[in-house]
């Protein structure tokens, strides 16, 4: 399966009174690079997440959020300053002895006076935490692998027939290549009849000068290696792996042959040809940029 590099996934649950959300985003890089953005509370969770992401992902920039909002008090804790209480209510019991008023104290009156009520994040359940924090990451993670398989099998759709362009433009290459010695000789012959008039022409000598034409001229190994190169293509974009580092190398196999040909031909034809094949690997590059 052919991945892509960028992608997009979100999930999200309410579990245990958490509502949590997880996003990932990628885009190209070489190599893999992580990168999250956590609650501070959770950064314990930082190398479990990332270890996560990394057994799925083998290429690219790749950025996680993680959000977690309580929507229950279920991780709060309220206590009561009983000193204090106790120091407010001796001091109300006072002013009103003291000032011969009602005492009208009550548990809401005293639960107004500052410090008195306090509320404290009840201990983290690291574990549970981490199993609830799992699930929504998982499904995430398989949002964004299925994004990137979508815009894979497109590039790979893509690819594929820019392979089959190439070998069609091979094809002409050498049909074109395969009168160009008989050409020459005659281009040759027809140039020295022209210098030489009525003097005779050294046939062994014309034969010679297009023996080493062909030799220096020649593109058959040039145009093997092309076709044995789409094979390969074909065969690494059937692999069930990341392949975007094999399919680099080949695409600069691919361009280093087909600078050859046009190194050795000058024939316009055959040039006009080359430029087309160019054309094509470099848009094959541009897609296998975006490769896992």
């Amino acid at each position: 399966m052919v991945l892509s590099m960028t992608g997009y996934g979100r999930a999200g649950a309410l579990l245990h009174g958490r509502d949590i959300k997880v996003e990932l985003r990628s885009v190209n890089a070489r190599f893999f690079e992580y990168s999250s953005r956590l609650p501070r509370s959770c950064a314990f969770l930082e190398d479990k997440l990332k270890k996560l992401v990394a057994s799925k992902v083998s290429r690219g920039k790749v950025e996680l959020s993680l959000s977690i909002q309580t929507v229950t008090a279920a991780d709060t804790v309220v206590t009561v300053n009983w000193q204090l209480a106790e120091g407010y209510r001796a001091a109300l019991n006072a002013m009103a002895e003291r000032m011969d008023l009602k005492n009208d104290v009550s548990v809401g009156m005293l639960s107004r006076f500052p410090d008195v009520l306090t509320q404290t994040a009840a201990p983290t359940n690291e574990d549970e935490l981490w199993e609830d924090v799992r699930t929504v990451a998982e499904q995430a993670v398989d949002a964004f692998v299925a994004m990137r398989a979508v815009e894979g099998e497109k590039m790979k759709a893509d690819v594929a027939g820019r392979l089959t362009t190439i070998e069609t433009l091979v094809a002409k290459i050498e049909e074109n290549s395969a009168g160009r010695v008989q050409a020459y000789s005659d281009k040759l012959y027809a140039r020295l009849q022209e210098l030489l008039g009525d003097r005779s022409i050294d046939e062994g000598r014309l034969v010679t000068e297009a023996a080493i034409f062909a030799d220096k001229t020649a593109i058959d190994e040039e145009t093997v290696r092309l076709h044995s190169h789409v094979a390969q293509y074909r065969e690494i974009l059937k692999l069930d792996e990341p392949i975007g580092r094999k399919l680099d190398f080949l695409t600069q196999e691919l361009n280093r042959e087909s600078n050859t040909i046009g190194s050795k031909c000058q024939d316009i034809a055959i040039t006009r040809l080359v430029v087309e094949l160019k054309s094509e690997i470099e848009k094959i590059r541009e897609q296998i940029q975006n490769i896992e």
